[in-house]
Parts: C-alpha cells; structure tokens; sequence
C-alpha cells in the first residue's frame, strides 16, 4: 500500500509558477514509477507527465511539453511537477499516481489539488 499527498497547488496568474509536490508513504516509493495527471471541471481526467522509478525518463503532454518539468527525490519519497509560463486552461484538479515502471498502470492515487490559474 502507497499513500499519496499532494501540495503546492494554488491561484496564479497567467504566465506565472507553480510547483508541485506529492509525498509518498507506505511501500518503497523508489520502486515505482511515478505520473502527474490533472482533471478539469467536465474533462476526463488525463495525463499530464511520468518519471520512471530512477528518473532516467521522462514523458510529458504535448500541451505541457517545455512548460512543466517533472522530478523526484527517492530519498525523500517526493515527486515534483513545476510548472511555469502557465495558462488558464491549465486549470485543473492535479494528481500523482504511482505504478508498475511501463509507466501504463497506475495503482495508488493522491487525493488531489486544485490549480486554478487566472487569466
């Protein structure tokens, strides 16, 4: 069992940052790879970007890609999105996941938090 906690997330205007982060306990965190997704109000929740369980790679949203970078720290059990140059419809519930390293399952989920970016 893996619980996730995500923080970070916030009001911010157009253009501007925010990072992320999502706090696992529970089974060995380094295990796993690791996925950020985000959910907006009456859209299906969809992927956003995935780190393997070393890092070594890396998976982005053509609509995130040079925008947000993902990360972690395995000796901090913590996973990071950051996200800059950020537009409205970034506006979402965001959401890390871990799973199997194909990066194709995913099997414990946080519980969210809301970005909300103003225009």
């Amino acid at each position: 069992q893996v619980q996730l906690v995500e923080s970070g997330g916030g009001l911010v205007q157009a253009r501007g940052s925010l990072r992320l982060s999502c706090a696992a306990s529970g089974r060995t965190f380094s295990t796993y790879a690791m996925g950020w997704f985000r959910q907006a109000p009456g859209k299906e929740r969809e992927f956003v970007a995935g780190i393997t369980w070393s890092g070594g790679r890396l998976y982005y949203a053509d609509s995130v890609q040079a925008r947000f970078t993902i990360s972690r720290d395995n000796a901090k059990n913590t996973a990071y999105l950051q996200m800059n140059s950020l537009k409205p419809e970034d506006t979402a519930v965001y959401y890390c996941a871990v799973g199997p390293d194909g990066l194709r399952q995913w099997d414990y989920w946080g519980q969210g938090t809301q970005v909300t970016v103003s225009s």
